[in-house]
């Protein structure tokens, strides 16, 4: 890693993204704290292959907005699905259970925004496991 600071903006190419792989999906990351010098938002593509899911979860300091790029999405919300294609978006407020589920032929490609990406605690926490949202799929 450089020892020099980070820049004050950054334009990021898909190229020049930085990628995380986890099973079943891929996240780019063109913006978030560590990749310019001061934000206060996260911005992420995600790609999530048939069958895979971002499962029921919440942000307990952060708002979100998600936006379809591809693909069909199941989109939870707390215990109501809803159905996103390519061009439909979802803002959700600080704490709110929500699950995103590929149930299309191909890859889900979708965007999210997230702010403050400076807030204490965790920024994701998983409830896939706990009820009710563990049987709401079954």
């Amino acid at each position: 890693m450089s020892n020099s600071p980070l820049p004050a903006f950054r334009f990021v190419s898909f190229s020049e993204t930085e990628v995380e792989r986890l099973p079943g999906k891929t996240h780019h990351w063109h913006s978030k704290p560590g990749m310019v010098r001061d934000t206060n938002l996260m911005f992420v593509r995600a790609q999530l292959q048939t069958g895979q899911a971002h499962k029921f979860h919440h942000h307990p300091q952060m708002e979100e907005i998600l936006y379809v790029l591809a693909g069909t999405a199941e989109q939870w919300v707390e215990q109501k699905a809803h159905i996103m294609g390519p061009g439909d978006s979802l803002y959700l407020p600080v704490g709110i259970v929500h699950g995103t589920y590929n149930i299309g032929e191909g890859v889900l490609d979708f965007l999210a925004v997230l702010s403050p990406a400076k807030s204490p605690g965790p920024v994701t926490v998983e409830v896939s496991d706990q009820e009710p949202w563990k049987s709401l799929r079954a």
